[in-house]
């Protein structure tokens, strides 16, 4: 079994948590964070299982300030 490291973006819709997995493309939603988050790694996981992704290289993530009037 393979593992791999992905980004997911959680935000709050009106009394539901939203997580995203953009690289995949997975989505699901808790009523908690961490019901969202067990959520899209599963959609994640079994998507994987049908579509599996090539390898490769590792991403790096940070973030930025911008100055703005």
């Amino acid at each position: 079994m393979k593992t791999r490291s992905f980004t997911v973006i959680v935000y709050k819709e009106d009394d539901m948590y939203i997580a995203e997995c953009p690289e995949v493309g997975t989505v699901d939603q808790g009523a908690t964070i961490e019901q969202a988050v067990a959520g899209v790694r599963e959609a994640t996981r079994l998507y994987l299982e049908e579509f599996p992704l090539p390898e490769a290289s590792p991403k790096y993530i940070t973030s930025i300030e911008v100055s703005y009037a």
